[in-house]
């Protein structure tokens, strides 16, 4: 089977295509990536010289590009997105050409080349946030509710591929995951800048009062739940991706990687906090584990250890990243 990824070189499109050479050594898989500030070939060095893999650098936007990669192309797996909520407030308009433009130019181009399933990956930040107090959890019934213009250009996205099927007869499947972490995160992100930072004997900082809840997911889970949906999930239906079965406020995230790192808690401080911050996820997935048989494999703590374990091992990979990354926050007035 040839397959189409977009988007291969970011942190989640190169774990899935790792996974997927590796599950189905027979199928043949083409990255189009744009290589933006969120992807990075260096991710992909250990693969790119598998006879079944091949990368073109391209916009999903640039209609003649993604035509001439779906050719013969018979499953199409969407991670390419602007992703990072930050980036999303400093300059929206970037967030709303790549992810809702340039899921309809793929969209197009796949009913185009009669592709047989077109896989769209999306995020529960789409459903806005949920309150501290709470016990209720997002699940595919979830009115939409999007709190940053992030969260907005991709539920726009899920909207748009859900219309394509209903008007176009294009078999899609959609997931929606919670925050994803392990290797090759860039360190721009919550749990890999807090890692990084440590390593370098640097504080962990954590926004406004410490308490704010995200469900984190082990990317290899989410590779094999997106497997599953593809392989067995019914057309033109979402399944909800998520990790935790328990709230761990990003606090006590914080106070577990310190401990970890041989630190104390005067490694952590608070900061200021983020405008439109959200402050709790929380994901239902229930339905996939009933009807496809999902689970994730690793708790929490395991997850921590193993991706404290990679960037320790992997300086290579991140520190050409990190300078990068902390500009980010610079630039935003955030520690």
């Amino acid at each position: 089977m040839k397959v189409l990824v977009t988007g291969g070189a970011g942190f989640i499109g190169n774990n899935f295509i790792r996974y997927w050479l590796n599950k189905y050594p027979e199928d043949k898989i083409t990255n189009l990536d744009k290589l933006t500030y969120a992807g990075h070939l260096s991710s992909t060095k250990d693969f790119e010289g598998n006879p079944n893999y091949q990368f073109i650098k391209g916009d999903i936007c640039d209609a003649g590009m993604v035509n001439e990669a779906m050719e013969g192309v018979e499953l199409v797996v969407h991670f390419a997105a602007e992703s990072h909520v930050d980036r999303s407030i400093e300059g929206p308009q970037v967030f709303i050409q790549s992810n809702v433009v340039g899921t309809q130019v793929l969209l197009d181009a796949a009913i185009k080349h009669k592709v047989k399933r077109f896989h769209h990956v999306s995020t529960d930040e789409v459903f806005g946030a949920l309150k501290l107090e709470d016990k209720e959890k997002f699940n595919e019934k979830t009115i939409y509710n999007p709190r940053s213009p992030y969260a907005a250009s991709k539920a726009a996205s899920d909207h748009l591929v859900r219309a394509y099927f209903t008007t176009y007869d294009l078999p899609i499947t959609i997931t929606n995951c919670s925050n994803n972490v392990g290797p090759y995160q860039d360190p721009e992100k919550f749990f890999s800048r807090s890692i990084t930072n440590l390593i370098d004997n640097q504080k962990v900082y954590v926004y406004g009062d410490g308490l704010y809840v995200r469900d984190w997911l082990y990317v290899l889970d989410h590779c094999r739940a997106i497997d599953m949906v593809i392989k067995k999930g019914k057309v033109g239906e979402t399944y909800l991706i998520g990790g935790l079965t328990e709230d761990v406020p990003n606090i006590e995230v914080a106070k577990k990687m310190a401990r970890l790192l041989g630190k104390d808690e005067s490694f952590i401080e608070l900061g200021k906090d983020r405008v439109g911050h959200d402050r709790r996820y929380a994901v239902d997935w229930t339905k996939i584990n009933k009807e496809l048989g999902w689970e994730p494999e690793l708790g929490f703590d395991e997850v921590l250890q193993k991706t404290i374990e990679w960037y320790q091992k992997n300086e290579w990979w991140w520190r050409p990243l990190k300078e990068e990354a902390e500009a980010l926050y610079a630039r935003t007035g955030q520690k």
